[in-house]
């Protein structure tokens, strides 16, 4: 660690220690009622990262950073644990999860390294008592469900080859159909969500993260709309007037502006 990183630490521990005697907000924090904020700065955390803003991201680890230090004092007020300890618990799991690197276990791959984590994380004794165990009930359902199929290959239970899940979804798309032509609202759910979990199998399979990839689609779309309705609001035009042929050829526009950026960025 340089010289300013450890400086900036110490000037950031004498501020946060200040503010928690001092300033009349800070002081009545706990972690329950921080708890929601740490959620939302966590999820500007991953706009700033999934736009690639630099310093939006620098921001944004700072107060994610903050929330974890914060967290910590309270519990060193109340005799818990200090945010030394947080940081040693830390390096104790890196050292023991990765012997391929502290110890004399051989790991070449990604994979391997992948293996090695779950297993050493099941035999830990404060660890995960299931395979699944570890995996928060309150994730989006997209992200669980490829926390849950990356745990499960983990040790062993997945597909030989991406074959296989092509041949599932294949498979979930058929049973999805024959629901909705049935039109049994409760079936067509399920089945639905079968589908889903077997996209982001195949997706996971070929070493996309669909969080990412639907996030790249979204703001894509959002991009495309806006410049739709932007130029329908120059021309004084309401949206709701069009028709879908007059909308497209806007949205024919935006694709062909965002190409043509493209090609000058190369």
């Amino acid at each position: 660690m340089t010289k300013d990183t450890l400086e900036a630490l110490e000037r950031f521990d004498e501020i946060l220690r200040r503010l928690r005697k001092e300033c009349p907000w800070d002081k009545k924090q706990t972690w329950d009622s921080l708890r929601t904020n740490t959620i939302e700065e966590t999820y500007e955390l991953a706009d700033a990262l999934a736009s690639h803003a630099d310093d939006e991201v620098r921001k944004e680890l700072g107060d994610v950073f903050l929330h974890i230090a914060f967290y910590s004092l309270i519990a060193e007020e109340q005799g818990k644990f200090s945010l030394a300890d947080v940081v040693n618990s830390l390096c104790d799991k890196l050292v023991y999860r990765h012997p391929h690197v502290f110890g004399n276990v051989t790991a070449e791959t990604s994979d391997e390294v992948t293996s090695n984590w779950e297993k050493l994380k099941l035999k830990e004794k404060d660890g995960n008592k299931t395979v699944l165990g570890g995996v928060p009930g309150s994730l989006p359902a997209m992200i669980k469900a490829y926390r849950v199929q990356g745990k499960a290959k983990g040790v062993g239970f997945d597909w030989d080859d991406a074959n296989g899940a092509w041949d599932k979804l294949h498979e979930e798309l058929d049973e999805f159909k024959a629901e909705v032509d049935k039109g049994d609202a409760d079936a067509m759910e399920a089945e639905l969500g079968d589908v889903l979990f077997s996209v982001i199998n195949v997706a996971r399979m070929h070493h996309i993260n669909p969080e990412n990839a639907l996030e790249r689609t979204n703001r894509k779309f959002i991009s495309r709309f806006n410049y739709l309705e932007s130029k329908t609001i120059a021309q004084g035009i309401d949206l709701r007037s069009m028709t879908l042929a007059e909308m497209d050829k806007y949205w024919d526009e935006a694709k062909a502006l965002e190409k043509s950026n493209k090609t000058k960025q190369k």
